[in-house]
């Protein structure tokens, strides 16, 4: 019993993780219209920033800088090169992106090295919480309140915020936003910012579980987007419910049978597919 505990909780955490790299790349493919192959090196990019800020200033503040820095440099990528491809085939887009991430990876492994780097992350959060319980570590307990936090601030922006609003409403419509005179490139450019933010916060907590690989991000690409595809594509409120889903159904096929502890995913997604082909939420979701 405890062992498919431990399973389902490592299974949330990751899932967490998941869910937050699929709320930047719902948020990025809602707006700017992008598949942002490029996210999992985002979030590599996010877990080494906070890695060379934290002997300077300590892992609360990089933790809160290098999201900020990495949804920076995705402001200045969306401007230089993102840009020029809206309106064209959506392929060009796919493939700048991939390359984008195959340079982030190569400028990851010449700057810090190809092999892992721990993250340490503080000591009176790496103890367990309870001794029968001894995978209930207080970092864990905090990367699920960090997560709920995070995405119920995106949440609260998107509702409540003109710059949320605005984002909203060119999901839905964005020729009648631009005709009211609102500069919809400035408004793209935040939300892929926002987008980019949400993978580096995901690459910090990531970090501090699973260590700092060039190519950590790669791993957790693909099951966001089979989460996006799970939760429903244009429901931000699915994307993280798609996270969580196939990361605790991971966790819980690792218990008795972890050769298939990814094809799990996947599975879900057919399924999925088959049964309710928009997804759970479909297209009744936060971005309508």
């Amino acid at each position: 019993m405890e062992l498919l505990l431990f399973n389902i909780f490592n299974g949330l955490i990751v899932g967490l993780f998941y869910a937050l790299m699929a709320l930047g790349l719902s948020l990025i493919l809602g707006l700017n219209g992008i598949i942002n192959f490029a996210n999992g090196s985002f979030l590599a990019l996010g877990g080494y920033l906070a890695f060379t800020l934290k002997p300077e200033i300590g892992f609360w503040g990089a933790l809160v800088a290098s999201p900020l820095l990495a949804g920076l440099i995705g402001l200045v990528i969306e401007r230089g090169l993102i840009r020029p491809l809206y309106g064209r085939d959506p392929l060009y887009s796919l493939l700048l992106t991939f390359g984008l991430a195959m340079i982030i990876q190569t400028m990851l492994r010449m700057t810090w090295g190809a092999n892992g780097l721990p993250f340490k992350v503080p000591d009176f959060m790496s103890h367990p919480l309870s001794q029968t319980y001894f995978f209930l570590t207080g970092y864990r307990v905090f990367v699920v309140v960090l997560t709920i936090l995070a995405a119920g601030s995106l949440f609260a922006l998107l509702q409540f915020t003109r710059v949320g609003v605005r984002i909203r409403a060119g999901n839905s419509d964005l020729e009648t936003v631009s005709a009211l005179g609102i500069n919809i490139y400035r408004l793209r450019a935040v939300n892929f910012g926002l987008g980019i933010l949400m993978a580096g916060l995901a690459g910090v907590l990531a970090a501090g579980r699973l260590g700092l690989t060039p190519t950590m991000g790669a791993s957790l690409l693909m099951p966001s987007f089979v989460a996006i595809i799970v939760g429903g594509v244009g429901s931000l409120m699915g994307s993280v419910l798609g996270g969580i889903i196939i990361g605790v159904a991971s966790g819980i096929v690792t218990t008795y049978y972890p050769a298939a502890s990814q094809v799990v995913i996947y599975l879900i997604m057919a399924v999925v597919l088959i049964v309710r082909p928009r997804g759970l939420l479909g297209q009744e979701g936060l971005l309508e």
